[in-house]
């Protein structure tokens, strides 16, 4: 049981499992059905439904392998279903594509949604280029119905259950048809580690009943000004977790490179500050630092939205939090006994520069701690990051911390100076 405080959505499903004593239901009948007016008696279900990844899930259901599906308007399925589909990590060589210069009601350098993702990956040619269809037209988006439809979905039992959707909800972000193919686009603007199959599978069951022509299945992250693209193929389109990743692309906007001589510049130039107040970071995926700052930079955010809302844990959420905190990007305040969120006025400031600009600022921030600095010093004559050997040593003269808090911090410190090396163009 983890120490952090629990969500809402973990308060409320706690009592609907108790009302409906739905964990021995679920032992006894494999799943349960539960409608959206059941749920609307402790919280809507419209927030209390949706988990678009695994670590979304409320406490209840992580602990017991369970998560749920729509299977009506109204109705939700519970099950130990596996229903996420884990991203994996993107080899594709990063493509540079160029801004149509004939475009004004866009800012190509402040993308931050998933439908202006979607329409830039669109007008630069990005879809065109990795689906190979220079002939591509958007067509559908948004809110439709399912339709009526059976499928098999695979349970951490290692056995397959069969359920009907009968009219469900479903959205697509991006439908795009060229003469001989249609395209379903899911997006999101923020990263993590997996992705609801759903998303995708739910409007392939709905559109292979209604085209003659192939469909492909596209899930689009975009953030920090990259569009990472993975494609996936249903061998079986009666199985929902029959997909199998069959390509993948990175892309982003032309931009001047960043070179060595700019690191060491900034290395070697910028002022050291103070250690701040706030606990030495443990945030290890500096991309996931960045993709805070961007969701911070629409607005203001509750801890508990964070969590809700995107590919957070609880403790992750503090992690990055308090890492955005430590670089002075973010602040934490207390408002009416709730933890918010917001971006610092230096924080507003960098997220508004564009890509190249935005990349240093962030690598000077980090370097402007003694720790970072020295550690970055210390190696970038051999190419590569430091040990966490090497950097404890440092540490250790710097921080007072223990051993054993030594070496995870050490992590931190060389997963960030990795980053900002894999920044140099070769």
């Amino acid at each position: 049981m983890t120490s952090y405080a629990p969500t809402k959505n973990d308060i409320a499903w706690e009592k609907i499992f108790e009302k409906y004593n739905i964990l021995h239901r679920i032992k006894e009948n494999r799943f349960f059905e539960i409608t959206a007016s059941a749920i609307n008696e402790f919280r809507e279900a419209r927030l209390m439904t949706k988990f678009d990844n695994q670590a979304n899930l409320p406490r209840l259901f992580l602990e017991n392998n369970l998560s749920i599906l729509p299977i009506t308007r109204g109705s939700y399925v519970i099950g130990d279903f596996l229903a996420y589909q884990n991203l994996e990590p993107l080899q594709a060589e990063l493509r540079q594509v160029s801004i149509p210069d004939n475009i004004q009601t866009i800012d190509f350098e402040n993308i931050t949604s998933e439908s202006l993702a979607i329409n830039c990956a669109y007008i630069s040619g990005i879809l065109a280029d990795f689906l190979e269809d220079d002939n591509l037209l958007p067509t559908v988006s948004g809110r439709m119905s399912s339709d009526i439809f059976s499928f098999n979905i695979l349970t951490k039992s290692g056995d397959l259950a069969n359920l009907q959707v009968e009219n469900s909800q479903i959205e697509i972000d991006g439908g795009f048809e060229g003469p001989s193919q249609f395209c379903i686009v899911e997006a999101k603007n923020y990263l993590s580690n997996d992705f609801l199959v759903r998303q995708l599978y739910y409007p392939l069951r709905l559109w292979a009943k209604k085209l003659t022509k192939p469909i492909r299945t596209l899930f689009l992250a975009y953030s920090n000004g990259i569009f990472n693209l993975y494609e996936y193929v249903f061998s079986d389109l009666q199985t929902y977790n029959s997909l199998t990743l069959v390509k993948q692309g990175r892309y982003i906007f032309k931009t001047a490179p960043i070179t060595r001589e700019d690191i060491l510049y900034i290395l070697h130039n910028s002022p050291i500050v103070p250690e701040p107040d706030v606990p030495f970071p443990q945030a290890n995926n500096f991309l996931r630092v960045i993709n805070l700052c961007e969701l911070l930079a629409q607005g203001i955010m509750t801890r508990d939205e964070i969590t809700s809302n995107y590919a957070f844990t609880p403790r992750q959420t503090n992690y990055y939090t308090d890492a955005g905190r430590y670089l002075g990007l973010i602040e934490k305040k207390t408002i009416d006994d709730e933890i918010i969120f917001s971006l610092t006025t230096e924080g507003y400031r960098i997220m508004k520069l564009p890509y190249r600009q935005r990349q240093l600022a962030f690598v000077e921030k980090i370097l402007s701690h003694r720790v970072f600095n020295e550690a970055l010093k210390d190696r970038l004559g051999h190419g590569d990051a430091p040990t966490e050997e090497d950097i404890v040593k440092i540490m250790k003269s710097q921080t007072p911390y223990g051993e054993a808090t030594l070496k995870r911090r050490a992590s931190t410190v060389r997963s960030w100076i990795k980053w900002i090396l894999s920044l140099i163009s070769t």
